[in-house]
């Protein structure tokens, strides 16, 4: 059996839809599991030695040039390689009318969402079959239910399994480290510099090194003046992969909502996610260490609410 897995982005979105992954692999013998997925979190399926093949796409690059020669070659190639067998079963994980074309550009049955359970209800129009499955749920339990339901196997009941298996050490500091990860797509999103300081001086207090993660240029800077105030590093630039056996060899992980701290809880580190602009009930912090989440729309977390969760978390991994 054929299977195209049609989860694009965003990086949290696509760690969340691991799980769905390795209970199909495990209640299909002999299933072969396609992806497709933006280009920039491509390593993430990667990770997992069950996906048989992964295709990258471009489309947040490409709808910014869309007449361009080199877009139009590059978005004909996809739909090639979507083409090139036919699958048993497309699932549209992703839920939103962006997706649903991409997907249709393979060939087979189109599986996702039904009306009162996506995010743009215009999807369902291309989708053979539809399935119900309650919204006000956390964003792994949605795709686990929605692939069981497609494929006809009763739901695991067992923990969520993400099947990660991180690439070999890149750059890593020498010694014991700790990560943090300040930074975020949008700026609701962010906690106060100062709060980090604090976090990083505690993890150093522990003999671990604050690693402090950055993306763009702006994200350096602030890495940088934290790294600064707590004597911690900053590593050069580092991509998705290179950023996972990063998180995988580091001892704790302190980050906000964003896909890489999701990243290293399914890498099963101990991990503490801080929320400032959105539910964890949703999207909380989710992997086979100890995780925890705090906050919530409208309800930044204190630094003395966070320092005493990760208090309570460090006792855990010393109890551990």
């Amino acid at each position: 059996m054929r299977v195209l897995v049609v989860k694009t982005s965003s990086m949290g979105d696509v760690v969340h839809a691991l799980p769905a992954a390795s209970d199909m692999l495990r209640q299909i013998p002999g299933l072969q599991l396609d992806w497709l997925v933006e280009a920039p979190f491509a390593s993430i399926p990667l990770m997992h030695p069950g996906i048989r093949r992964v295709l990258p796409m471009a489309w947040r690059k490409w709808r910014r040039n869309l007449l361009a020669r080199s877009t139009r070659d590059a978005i004909s190639a996809l739909r090639v390689e979507l083409k090139r067998e036919p699958y048993d079963l497309i699932l549209d994980l992703q839920g939103l009318l962006k997706s649903a074309l991409w997907a249709r550009q393979a060939t087979g049955p189109l599986a996702g969402y039904d009306r009162q359970s996506i995010r743009e209800p215009l999807a369902t129009w291309f989708y053979a079959r539809q399935a119900a499955v309650p919204r006000q749920q956390h964003a792994i339990d949605r795709c686990r239910q929605l692939a069981a339901a497609h494929l006809g196997y009763k739901l695991p009941t067992t923990a969520p399994e993400f099947g990660l298996r991180p690439p070999a050490v890149g750059w890593a500091p020498r010694g014991k480290y700790a990560v943090m990860i300040p930074n975020a797509s949008r700026a609701e999103k962010l906690w106060p510099e100062r709060r980090w300081v604090a976090v990083g001086e505690r993890l150093r207090s522990k003999g671990w090194l604050p690693v402090v993660l950055w993306g763009g240029d702006a994200e350096q800077t602030l890495a940088e003046r934290i790294a600064a105030s707590c004597e911690g590093d900053v590593p050069p630039f580092l991509k998705v992969g290179d950023v996972a056996a990063l998180l995988a060899g580091a001892q704790h992980v302190v980050g906000l909502d964003t896909g890489f701290t999701h990243l290293a809880a399914a890498l099963g580190k101990p991990t503490l996610g801080i929320y400032c602009d959105h539910e964890p009930g949703l999207a909380g912090i989710t992997g086979p260490g100890t995780v925890a989440s705090i906050g919530g729309r409208g309800q930044v977390p204190t630094q003395n609410d966070v320092m005493a969760l990760l208090e309570q978390q460090l006792a855990t991994d010393i109890a551990l």
